[in-house]
């Protein structure tokens, strides 16, 4: 698939949404989150609801913001904001600012039929905290009536303010600490809940379908930018109004402080429903049964393994049908029981559908006296994770049944491919060596410059992969900017560290085609449960080298170890074939857990590119469709001062499967990374073929978490 039809999927992907009731989606605030106008409310979105949103003041001030439903109870958001002429850079002179924050969202109490739902929030509660506030607040609805009350601390305390009730508790929260800004990114605990407290509250009714009307009573004062001339405050009470255009879109006016006017435009999707519900692709092929045996008793008969003909048209038949399923056949081993197959899965989502797909073509084409399928999906990269072994009669007998896909994995047996005795074992001649190419257009993309919060390369790229034999990879992609402003970032970093990421933008000056990046790699599997990589060459855009991984991963475990070396030179800047004098050495030991119900993390320890030692931590929650959002930080041994701004990595990464925008099945995904500040501390390199996330969907739990796709 080029990277014009991926680029095209992801923007679908986020213009169609779910397709999702409009009544189930709650009204956002103008910071994102369910909410009245500025306020708050103690609502949440639907499970695994992803809303992303636009707010535009009258003013200059805009804010986009991320919000995700990672549990039923718990929302996450990731805001960025710019506000004019408020930073100020010396001589009483102010700029516009460029500000990101985070928030979390805890739900205390769900919604009752007498009981309010009651929901703490922490906005803002890292960085340079402009938008720093935390609340504790309660929602109840009446008909078509929602009523909103709540305390408010920090920003939302600036207006009505009076002694915290948490006083009683400690004299701590009598007093707000002035915010320690310091390099940015840091969690400002000594602030939370503390200081003056004020009430906010308002209302909001249903009027039809589609139309709700707000208003509100707000306890933020917007003291700095009244300060700064950004605002004019005129009344504590906002009104306006949030109309559902279609599904998953929504657009909200208001009027705030009686002086300023405001858009917020609204999209909502969830990962959990596809515009396609379970799917569109083709229907697959019936089970064969085979003949009553008492009645043909010499089908059965196993010698046909001698006649020198049979073995080979079985063979040229099962890589015909299972090419037409979408399957690649590696290599077969037949005799008359026991039927061996190797096969590649470019196409299902799930190794599970794959599985079943192969299961079916081979009950039409193996000769009836074969009762033992021995399956072995194999990776992108040719390795092989774990054998499923079926009985030709259960697929037969378990085709129809209602609890089929459950009764299917009861009886289904499963080995380490790495212990299966290779002698026999046939490789198609057609299916090495391997080439593919593609050619198409590119994206770069440079977020948060605070000159300029977004920056884009478009061009030209020409990808190639060569497979001379199993396990062995050649592949790499030559590049052609054709328009673009990355190049035009002037800003040179002060960072105490090695430059190992922050000369990104002298590598985007490069003129001519350049050479994103040209490996060779060995895969394979030295022994049971372990898998192994080493990878040389120019490994990513600004590093080339040498790059070894080990991993260890048993069927059936949730954890997963793999421990990394790479030794590598910084590229020249021009990113063609000549290296700088940076050399930098990286390790890593990871741990990979499967905590079931979708969630995932990640905990890696070592030594980055810039010599810096810590763990990078990354928990992932994960649908059975593809979609993945996850959240990772980096905390190494560099101080925040020497880290420079932003004080320590972290980010949130959105991955959309191409199969729920489309509808049928395709393993192309697309990943948007948001990524605050790219900074020295904490780099790791950008490999393409690290072994974990191309091995975990060939073996358990992951492997029969997706069982439910065998029969379809």
């Amino acid at each position: 698939m080029t990277i014009r039809t991926r680029v095209s999927a992801l923007v679908a992907a986020l213009v169609l949404a779910s397709g999702a009731d409009a009544q189930q989606i709650r009204s956002i605030n103008s910071y994102g989150v369910p909410g009245l106008i500025d306020m708050p409310s103690a609502q949440m979105q639907p499970d695994a609801e992803l809303t992303t949103s636009l707010t535009l003041l009258s003013n200059g001030v805009g804010r986009g913001q991320i919000a995700f439903q990672l549990l039923p109870r718990l929302q996450a958001v990731f805001r960025y904001a710019t506000l004019p002429d408020f930073l100020n850079v010396g001589g009483g002179e102010f700029e516009r600012t460029y500000d990101r924050s985070f928030d979390l969202r805890f739900q205390l109490l769900k919604e009752g039929r007498y009981r309010p739902a009651v929901t703490v929030g922490l906005q803002d509660f890292g960085g340079t905290s402009i938008y720093a506030a935390e609340y504790l607040v309660a929602t109840k609805s009446f008909g078509d009536f929602t009523v909103t009350g709540g305390l408010g601390w920090g920003r939302f305390a600036t207006r009505g303010g009076f002694g915290n009730p948490l006083g009683a508790i400690s004299d701590r929260f009598d007093d707000r600490p002035p915010v320690d800004v310091g390099e940015g990114g840091q969690v400002q605990s000594g602030q939370l809940f503390r200081g003056d407290a004020a009430l906010f509250g308002g209302v909001q009714y249903q009027w039809s379908d589609r139309l709700i009307l707000k208003a509100e009573y707000s306890s933020d004062a917007y003291v700095v930018e009244e300060d700064r001339g950004i605002i004019d405050q005129r009344t504590p009470i906002n009104v306006g109004f949030d109309y559902a255009l279609r599904p998953g879109v929504r657009l909200g006016g208001y009027i705030l402080n009686g002086a300023e006017a405001g858009l917020t435009l609204q999209f909502t999707l969830n990962p959990k429903r596809s515009t396609f519900g379970s799917g569109v692709e083709a229907r697959p092929q019936p089970v064969t049964l085979r003949p009553d045996r008492s009645a043909n008793p010499a089908v059965w008969d196993t010698a046909w393994t001698q006649d020198g003909v049979t073995p080979v048209v079985t063979r040229a038949r099962l890589v015909d049908d299972l090419d037409d399923e979408g399957l690649e056949v590696v290599a077969t081993k037949i005799d008359g029981n026991r039927a061996e197959i190797h096969f590649r899965n470019p196409r299902y989502t799930t190794n599970a559908q794959a599985i079943g797909r192969a299961a079916r073509r081979a009950t039409a084409i193996l000769p009836a006296s074969v009762e033992t399928f021995v399956l072995v999906p194999l990776n992108a990269r040719g390795l092989s994770g774990t054998a499923v072994i079926l009985r030709r009669s259960d697929i037969e007998a378990l085709e129809n049944s209602p609890n089929g896909t459950a009764e299917i994995l009861a009886v289904a047996g499963r080995v380490d491919a790495a212990t299966l005795d290779r002698t026999g074992l046939v490789v198609q001649p057609d299916a090495f060596p391997r080439f593919n190419w593609s050619l198409g257009p590119y994206v770069s993309l440079s977020t948060f410059d605070p000159d300029n919060p977004a920056r884009i390369d478009l061009g030209a790229q020409l990808f190639g992969s060569y497979e001379p034999v199993q396990g062995v990879l050649f592949e790499g992609a030559i590049r052609q900017r054709i328009v673009g402003n990355r190049d035009e970032s002037t800003r040179r970093s002060e960072s105490e560290l090695t430059r190992v990421r922050t000369d990104t933008n002298l590598f985007a000056r490069t003129d001519g085609p350049f050479l994103q990046f040209a490996t060779a790699n060995y895969l394979w599997r030295p022994g049971r449960n372990l898998y192994a990589r080493v990878s040389g060459g120019y490994l990513e855009e600004q590093f080339g080298g040498i790059s070894t991984e080990l991993l260890w991963k048993r069927d059936g475990s949730p954890l997963a170890i793999g421990v990394e070396y790479n030794r590598v030179r910084q590229r020249d800047f021009d990113k063609r074939l000549g290296f700088q004098d940076i050399d930098a050495t990286t390790a890593f030991v990871t741990g990979y857990y499967n905590h079931g119900n979708g969630f995932h993390s990640q905990l890696s320890i070592g030594q980055y590119l810039a010599g810096d030692r810590g763990a990078t931590y990354e928990l992932a929650r994960e649908f059975s469709n593809g979609w993945r959002v996850s959240a990772y930080a980096t905390k190494t041994n560099v101080s925040s001062e020497d880290f420079g701004e932003g004080s320590f990595d972290r980010g949130i990464r959105i991955t959309v499967p191409f199969s729920w925008v489309l509808g049928t099945q395709t393993q192309t995904s697309s990943s948007l990374l948001i990524q605050p500040i790219l900074r020295d501390g904490g780099a790791r390199l950008n490999l393409r073929n690290r072994l974990y996330p191309m091995v975990r969907e060939q073996s358990a739990p992951d492997l029969t978490d997706d069982w439910g796709r065998f029969w379809r």
